[in-house]
């Protein structure tokens, strides 16, 4: 038996009351099937960050408040 046979034998097990969260469950695992890498923004995203790091600059925010307040400037 293969593991898509057990899955669907597992699913035709599954109580009607959960099956939703079953369904989410698999929508949010095809959703990310074909997410691999990281753009090219995200990388220099990535990049900048860890400049930013290593020379001890860039705005630190010590709570939620502050971040959102300098954001609506």
């Amino acid at each position: 038996m293969s593991d898509k046979e057990r899955a669907i034998l597992l699913l035709d097990a599954v109580p009607e009351v959960k099956i939703e969260c079953v369904i989410a469950y698999m929508q949010g695992i095809i959703a990310g099937a074909g997410v691999k890498e990281p753009n090219v923004d995200t990388l220099v995203a990535f990049s900048e960050g860890d400049k930013m790091l290593e020379e001890g600059t860039g705005q630190r925010y010590t709570d939620t408040k502050a971040l959102f307040a300098d954001l609506e400037d």
